[in-house]
């Protein structure tokens, strides 16, 4: 029996065995042939896949491959890569073949039980109700037999990667700086180090052998403890620390005083842009946004990779940017997310003389929280969104003063002093709350405040449904 809590608003993902096996894959791959055929209107599209350093990744590859080619298609297979690797593989010919369709197969920084499927078609993302829609479909004909096929075409887009880089970005060569990269046993070190060393810069490296038990630690850099190596090195010589997540797609970027969050990256490049307009989530900092729109123009849209490259292919937008480090460069790139990338434009802030920690002491000073997630289930999260927006419209004369209540996304309370965020996460049963304000005890306030929101509207919720 095939769940359908595998098909999620960004992506497929679930527990490999169990949930993504031999037969769903084979069917993921089988249905999405068919869309592919329906979107281009070509007979025998072609699809690159590549994959991350999980232990299951390889056998995944050959079910989806073997959908994939009963639908119809042509397989290129590029190995082992970071998923903006695979990105930028769909803008690229092989042998005068141009993709139509790519498929990373990649967890992402989920534990390494888990597994699943980015998508693309005609270069944008493959997400929400169409993966919702195609999944009704597969359960509906989860009985079908799809004979094993595995052939593909290898194809080696790794060196035209490193090479583009390395053309790019060939006026950093020879940086004195003294850099610390973490890999986490992902797949950042499938090109970094390659790229790093042909411009010869001054860097050391921590866990770049690919392995998807993940031994050294979780690899999922947003959070502060998956971080406790780099910043230990940064006590020493090192100057700058870049760290990646499972598939490189996200960035930590740290100095000796600071972990720059992705909102205050787009900051810092949008300070070398002519009238830039950048994008950013709902949980990005209101400094981002009041500095950008100063000298440009700043966009608030939904969290989530798809939702923002759709929304950066609309605007024409310069970049966009998601605080756990997810950073899409459409000035002088693609419009994905890609580490990597990103890696070598912060170097080049810093080649071109920008003092990182200068610029952001300069910022006025905030008080923000992490990001704090409120457990409920799938069933309850959306539901109890709506409660909680119905209970923002009641509150009383004891709650901070409402400015305005932004709904792109879940709720952002715009108080007189600061800002509370709450969403509905959507590749997990959980609430994200963060909270901001140019005072710590009124940001403490805040919370407690929407807090007390979310709890009443849970025990509203939960005495409906009993």
């Amino acid at each position: 029996m095939i769940n359908k809590s595998i098909f999620r608003e960004y992506d497929i993902r679930g527990i490999v065995g169990s949930e993504l096996n031999e037969q769903s894959s084979k069917l993921i791959g089988y249905y999405l042939g068919l869309e592919t055929i329906k979107r281009t209107k070509i007979q025998e599209p072609v699809v690159v896949i590549g994959y991350d350093a999980r232990t299951h990744s390889p056998e995944l590859f050959g079910y989806l491959t073997s959908g994939f080619n009963k639908a119809g298609c042509k397989v290129l297979g590029m190995g082992m890569v970071a998923t903006g690797v695979n990105y930028f593989a769909s803008f690229q010919e092989f042998n005068g073949i141009k993709p139509n369709a790519s498929v990373m197969i990649t967890g992402s920084h989920n534990p390494s039980e888990y597994n699943g499927f980015k998508i693309t078609i005609s270069n944008a993302p493959f997400f929400g109700e169409d993966i919702y829609s195609m999944g009704e479909k597969i359960i509906l004909n989860q009985d079908m037999i799809i004979e094993d096929n595995n052939s593909f075409e290898e194809i080696d887009v790794k060196s035209l990667y490193k090479n583009y880089m390395i053309k790019e970005f060939a006026h950093l060569k020879g940086m004195k700086q003294k850099l610390i990269i973490d890999c986490g046993n992902g797949v950042a070190d499938t090109v970094l180090t390659d790229i790093l060393d042909a411009l010869e810069l001054n860097y050391d490296a921590l866990y770049c052998e690919p392995d998807g038990t993940f031994p050294n630690h979780h690899p999922d850099p947003s959070e502060e403890k998956n971080l406790k190596d780099i910043i230990e090195k940064l006590k020493g010589d090192y100057e700058y620390g870049f760290a990646y997540d499972g598939d490189a797609d996200r960035i930590a970027f740290l100095t000796k005083k600071h972990n720059v969050k992705g909102d205050i990256m787009a900051l810092l490049f949008a300070k070398t842009m002519e009238n830039p307009v950048i994008i950013g989530e709902v949980k990005c900092t209101q400094i981002m946004y009041d500095r950008i729109n100063e000298k440009g123009t700043a966009v608030m849209y939904k969290t989530g990779h798809s939702n923002l490259k759709v929304k950066l292919k609309e605007l024409n937008a310069d970049m966009a940017a998601e605080v756990s480090g997810h950073i899409f460069f459409n000035d002088r790139y693609f419009g994905f997310d890609d580490a990597i990338y990103a890696t070598f434009r912060l170097l080049e802030l810093i080649f071109n003389g920008m003092d990182i920690d200068k610029e952001i002491d300069s910022l006025p000073k905030v008080y923000s929280t992490e990001e704090i997630k409120i457990k409920t289930t799938e069933e309850e999260k959306f539901p109890l969104m709506d409660k909680i927006k119905d209970n923002l419209q009641k509150v009383g004369s004891d709650f901070p003063k409402i400015l305005d209540i932004i709904e792109v996304d879940g709720v952002r309370v715009i108080f007189e002093q600061g800002w509370g965020l709450i969403r509905a996460s959507n590749t997990t049963p959980v609430l994200v709350t963060r909270f901001e304000s140019t005072d710590l005890e009124i940001a403490k306030l805040y919370e407690t405040k929407l807090n007390e929101i979310i709890i009443n509207s849970q025990n509203e919720l939960s005495n409906i449904t009993n």
